[in-house]
């Protein structure tokens, strides 16, 4: 007897083994209940989703003969009546599949048409399925759009497509529109132990969530990786073979480089890079892996209480990380690992690319410009003063200065100058007329003008991660477009007086006149003497 691969022995027959898609099965449960049956549906989705398999429960439901073959439409159908078993087996008289990638013209729609004015020979109904519906031309568009919008009371259409946008307008007006989703990893990984369960194979748990994610959400993707997988594992599911088979990275290799990015070791960097070359596994699967990790540590950094030990077995080692590395630089990496994927394929060798992906990300970190930042940090205090308030003669203009505060600040704590409030109404302008977004806004709003002449301003930032020269020049050019034709600098150092530290204080000073104005009304006052009434701290919200 010839094997039977796992996507079609646990391909659903009824709708209640579709897994993943409880929409679009509640949905078409309760039309066929309530007899609401509509002439035309079109189901949409990526591949292996179940779009066909749908189609066929769909026309078992319509023309089941119940076990005791008096049965009628339903949501259930028996499986082993007649029509149940040959609309299984595909030689069902009434149900007719064609398949528009291969059959797209005219002539095969016409023909297709042609059996629609005949009444069924077998069933209850006559179904007809157009798989992948978008790739027919226009002409056979035109050609079926009359019998689509009436056909024949006993003539059913089903549509399928994973490009709905190609479909005509006029063929998707006249249809029922069903998206079936892309499953979820976690969905994947519960119907991959049933099904695997019931083979009696034995499988380790990460293996099937490896297997689980690079479907990619398709379910039969899912069951033909496993029928791979079982093959390439002498009939068993082991996390180490599946990985070599998917060319997976292991975790300890992901962990290891974003370790190594937080603690600036660029030859730990380069040394793990080289190590996934030479064991021959996949860059993008790395640059995707570090992004699931940065994601998980972005939300522990969040969310310190969003996962336990019990629920993820890395969850120690994402704790060290998300407290090792600032959520800022989690961000920027993250940001970063996502384009950087784009870039394998554009590059002659993709490792090479994925060493210079995690350069950069080495070369965006603050700590990557430690040895300059330390220097700044213990250059004598006489020394700072004149680099701060020293005027930047260009073509012997007077130029404006921003005064050094004489006491140690922290660079939460506001120092207002002449210069910073300029600065704000300059940001607050560009940002009330979205000429600058993004990371050039983040830049605007945390920088201080440290001095400005005509033709150049001096800014400071704390933060490395801002720095970007793509940043600068768009700010700068925002700035041109506003009237001022300068060149912007940019150090990095100490800021006292930023749009955004005069932004913070101007809320908190709002919201203590609120709690202000909320602890003085006399009706409160009363509520609090007479009933005990509480102001719960944090509650008194500004309504902007």
């Amino acid at each position: 007897m010839s094997y039977l691969v796992l996507a079609r022995k646990y391909r659903p027959r009824n709708f209640t083994e579709m897994v993943g898609q409880e929409h679009v099965v509640q949905a078409l449960t309760n039309a066929l209940v309530q007899q609401r049956l509509h002439h035309a549906y079109l189901f949409t989705g990526t591949r292996g989703v179940g779009k066909t398999t749908v189609s066929r429960i769909l026309a078992k439901s319509l023309n089941c003969q119940g076990t005791d073959g008096h049965g009628g439409i339903t949501a259930e159908p028996c499986g082993v009546c007649q029509a149940c078993r040959d609309i299984d087996s595909g030689r069902f008289v009434d149900y007719t599949e064609l398949d528009a990638a291969s059959n797209r013209g005219v002539d095969e729609v016409q023909s297709l048409l042609e059996q629609a004015v005949y009444k069924p020979v077998q069933g209850r109904f006559k179904v007809f399925m157009i798989d992948e519906v978008h790739m027919l031309t226009n002409t056979a568009f035109n050609a079926m759009l009359k019998t689509l919008e009436e056909p024949p009371e006993y003539l059913k259409f089903v549509l399928a497509t994973t490009d709905p946008q190609k479909v005509p307008v006029t063929v998707l007006s006249r249809c029922l529109q069903f998206n079936l989703r892309p499953m979820a990893p976690e969905t994947v990984f519960e119907h991959l132990t049933k099904v695997l369960a019931q083979e009696n194979l034995p499988a380790e748990p990460m293996a099937l969530k490896l297997l689980a994610r690079a479907a990619r959400g398709s379910m039969r993707d899912a069951l033909s990786l496993a029928d791979q997988a079982i093959a390439f594992g002498s009939g068993q599911l082991q996390e180490a073979t599946t990985r070599l088979m998917l060319g997976s990275v292991d975790r300890s290799h992901v962990m290891g480089l974003i370790d190594a990015l937080a603690r600036s070791d660029g030859a730990a960097v380069v040394a793990i890079s080289e190590g996934l070359r030479l064991n021959g596994l996949s860059a993008a699967s790395a640059l995707e892996d570090m992004s699931m990790v940065l994601q998980r540590m972005a939300v522990l950094q969040a969310v310190p209480s969003a996962t336990s030990e019990s629920e993820d077995p890395d969850h120690q080692e994402l704790l060290r990380l998300s407290e090792a590395m600032p959520a800022d630089e989690t961000q920027l990496l993250y940001s970063l690992c996502l384009h950087g994927r784009t870039e394998l394929g554009l590059a002659p060798d993709e490792y090479a690319a994925l060493t210079m992906v995690l350069l950069r990300l080495l070369a965006f970190k603050p700590k990557a410009h430690q040895a300059q930042e330390v220097q700044q940090v213990q250059a004598p205090a006489a020394q700072k003063k004149t680099l701060a308030t020293a005027p930047i003669q260009v073509k012997n203009l007077p130029v404006r200065q921003a005064s050094e505060p004489t006491e140690r600040t922290s660079p939460k704590v506001l120092v207002a100058t002449e210069e910073g409030h300029f600065w704000t109404q300059t940001v607050r302008q560009l940002v009330a007329s979205e000429a600058v977004t993004a990371l050039v806004r983040e830049l605007a709003l945390q920088s201080q003008l440290i001095a400005r002449d005509t033709d150049q301003w001096h800014l400071r930032i704390d933060s490395e991660s801002l720095n970007q020269g793509t940043a600068r020049e768009r700010l700068q050019a925002a700035l041109n477009s506003a009237g001022y034709a300068v060149k912007l600098v940019v150090e990095i150092g100490k800021v006292t007086d930023s749009p955004a530290q005069r932004n913070a204080a101007e809320l908190a000073e709002k919201q203590k006149a609120a709690e202000e104005l909320i602890h003085s009304d006399p009706m409160v006052q009363a509520m609090v003497e007479n009933f005990g009434a509480k102001i719960v701290p944090g509650t008194i919200k500004l309504i902007s």
